[in-house]
């Protein structure tokens, strides 16, 4: 009997996504532990990671770790395909949509606080969809939308400043030491 073995080698760029897929994944269980005061409010810290990864290794590399954050984070707090996985699913992609549509654009107009918002904002409006075609189909649900478009808005702007900081000050930013003679 013949055994066949495939074997993959991982690149650069895998172990970059392993490893800040990790760190988000991390930052939301590490959310999912402290309460909220209002349901359905976080913060989103792990989107800090996606977007030190949009910044740093592109579009593609950001997809994969907010998927992989989406999906290992599920499994870990046995939300996986569950009615709340799929909230964070849609707006994960919602999410992703924006960043990509605004990639491209100058940097002067979008930075690192303008993407978060967006990105936050994309988030609730993909939830939302979600949450009004599938689990409530009632106009009621609208009644949310200041409050929680409020709370993106906050933490889009509180994220986004994180993430502008640890990329201006971030090893991997830093020029490399100049040899002295």
């Amino acid at each position: 009997m013949t055994r066949s073995v495939i074997e993959l080698e991982a690149t650069r760029e895998d172990r970059h996504v392993a490893r800040m897929a990790a760190a988000a994944i991390a930052l939301s269980l590490a959310e999912a532990a402290i309460p909220s005061p209002v349901p359905g409010i976080k913060p989103g810290l792990a989107n800090i990671v996606v977007l030190l990864v949009l910044s740093r290794w592109g579009f593609r590399a950001a997809a994969w770790v907010s998927l992989l954050r989406v999906v290992g984070a599920s499994l870990l707090l046995g939300s996986f395909l569950s009615p709340g996985f799929f909230l964070s699913l849609g707006g994960a992609l919602t999410s992703l949509a924006a960043l990509g549509a605004t990639r491209s654009l100058p940097e002067r107009w979008f930075g690192p606080v303008s993407h978060s918002i967006l990105a936050a904002l994309a988030h609730l409006a993909g939830q939302l969809a979600i949450a009004w075609l599938w689990l409530i189909p009632h106009a009621g649900i609208l009644y949310l939308v200041p409050a929680l478009a409020a709370a993106a808005l906050g933490f889009g702007v509180v994220n986004g400043l994180a993430a502008a900081r640890l990329l201006d000050g971030g090893p991997e930013t830093e020029p490399a030491p100049q040899p002295t003679s």
